[in-house]
């Protein structure tokens, strides 16, 4: 039976858009498969590793009928990626194993049950759903993730608090020297719903995100978020726990504001780290009226100094961050301008966008 036959860009496409969460070694061995479910002319593809589940389903011609088996999914991505784009494939099943042809070339691969696959046990009671545009989600995720945590030991930090309420989506993350928020309207009113994503999910869910107008559809349970977008069906488990009171954490009444091109300040900041040494990424800003001053130094008592002029008036402030923080938030940030906000030279700068509610970047000082 042939169960698809289609261009080789086309499955190729398919087949990766659900086996980025596939693990090439895995205990249970059927997980490192896909598997296919075919019905009529449309074919189901499934991967699971047993927290996140992403499904999809295509039209690739074939015979009629149905037909449901798994194989080996990074082997098959491996192979199609050696042929022609334009190349016609099919896949024809054969006693238990799956034959892969595109022109004059001919794979056998092994198979194992699809009934074998461990499919994710869907929650009961999933919450109202919700919707933001695809490049919305996307853009708020790149406003947060990098400062997720990584191998944290306090596991809740290893992800990215959603929390939507009213008609206000928020996404938070941190590694507990550092905090990015950055929020977005709701087209609906939902009640309050606070759920912890796990960092492998995020990062699966940048890959696969576009920049497309079309709705992504979301909705949480109290151990599971499930997410619909593009034809694709993406559930994952949940991070247990509580998350740190994030607004706790951003400063308020911050009397020092510095305004200034949010480009010209990363490229300051890009210059002057050259000459930190790789354990210490401490650069030293200092800030009076009409100018902001970056400087760096290393073991071999190199230094690097940067000037900026900017328009502010207010304190003499001397503080240390890792430059590294800095960087990062400046980098996913789409603006022209950013602005700083300082208390004193001991106490955590908040970054945001000129008169912009909807990004915070909060970040603690290092003594230097």
């Amino acid at each position: 039976m042939i169960v698809l036959k289609a261009t080789q860009s086309k499955v190729l496409a398919v087949l990766q858009s659900v086996a980025g969460i596939v693990e090439r070694r895995h205990t249970l061995p059927i997980l490192a498969n896909v598997m296919l479910r075919k019905t009529g002319a449309t074919v189901q593809l499934t991967t699971s590793d047993l927290e996140i589940q992403i499904r999809t389903s295509a039209e690739l011609d074939g015979d009629a009928g149905d037909f449901s088996t798994t194989v080996g999914a990074r082997k098959l991505i491996d192979i199609l990626r050696t042929m022609p784009s334009d190349q016609t494939v099919s896949l024809e099943s054969s006693q238990n194993k799956l034959i892969l042809k595109g022109g004059k070339s001919k794979f056998t691969l092994q198979t194992l049950p699809a009934e074998d696959f461990p499919l994710v046990q869907e929650a009961a009671n999933f919450g109202p759903a919700f919707s933001v545009p695809q490049k919305v989600l996307k853009a708020l995720l790149s406003q947060v993730s990098f400062a997720m945590a990584v191998h944290d030991i306090r596991y809740y930090l290893n992800g990215i608090l959603f929390v939507a309420e009213g008609t206000q989506l928020s996404l938070v993350s941190t590694d507990g020297h550092r905090l990015a928020f950055a929020s977005a309207a709701l087209d609906v009113e939902v009640p309050k719903q606070e759920v912890i994503l796990p960092r492998k999910t995020v990062l699966e869910m940048q890959r696969l995100l576009s920049d497309a107008e079309g709705a992504i559809e979301m909705q949480f349970a109290n151990n599971q978020a499930k997410f619909s977008f593009d034809g694709m069906e993406f559930v994952t488990k949940l991070v247990e726990g509580k998350f740190p009171d994030y607004n706790r954490v951003i400063p308020k009444n911050q009397q020092n504001h510095i305004t200034l091109g949010r480009q010209a300040f990363l490229s300051s900041l890009q210059r002057t780290a050259i000459l930190t040494s790789d354990k210490f990424k401490g650069v030293r800003l200092n800030v009076e009226p009409g100018s902001l001053r970056v400087a760096s130094n290393n073991a071999e008592q190199e230094e690097a100094v940067d000037e900026l002029d900017v328009d502010y008036g207010g304190d003499t402030i001397e503080i240390g961050f890792n430059v590294t923080y800095l960087i990062d938030a400046l980098a996913n940030m789409q603006q022209d301008m950013v602005t700083i906000s300082l208390s004193d030279g001991n106490s955590s700068a908040l970054l945001t966008i000129p008169e912009n509610e909807t990004f915070k970047y909060v970040v603690m000082p290092m003594r230097i």
